[in-house]
């Protein structure tokens, strides 16, 4: 839940991916600070992010993770690749390592900074709506 001024807003995350592209290492770095073993797939995010594109959602934040930063000599896919690719579809990259926790909460924060502002729409009239079990209960005398 991000806040807006002092007003709360709800959003669902959804971290797509292949088994192995390090969703789940991200997402247990943030929440619990813990790392377990997986391994990343940039072929496969760009599938994810084109199927994503397809929906037309103007209010969806994507941004591009390059997780296992730590593995310096092992990295499948350069940094500044990932960058131009994210900067030519509209998305934000950021490099991440959920084993050394390097970015893990700033990627997620700066999701959260992202998300659209929507501002709660006014009740003009003042009235207060009720649900029917609301109704049914108040019209309901005990003693008839």
């Amino acid at each position: 839940m991000a806040t807006a001024g002092n007003k709360n807003i709800n959003a669902k995350l959804v971290l797509l991916g292949d088994v192995g592209a390090g969703k789940s290492s991200l997402v247990l770095r943030f929440v619990k600070g813990q790392f377990v073993e997986f391994q990343a797939s940039f072929e496969r995010a760009k599938r994810w992010v084109q199927e994503l594109q397809s929906q037309g959602n103007p209010n969806m934040v994507m941004a591009l993770a390059g997780n296992k930063s730590d593995l310096l000599d092992a990295k499948k896919v350069a940094a500044e690749e990932a960058q131009v690719y994210a900067q030519e579809k509209g998305l934000f990259f950021m490099e991440t390592s959920a084993k050394t926790a390097t970015n893990v909460n700033e990627i997620f924060y700066e999701i959260a900074n992202r998300l659209p502002r929507v501002q709660p729409a006014e009740n003009p009239s003042g009235m207060v709506l009720m649900d029917r079990p609301a109704e049914r209960i108040a019209n309901t005398s005990c003693c008839s």
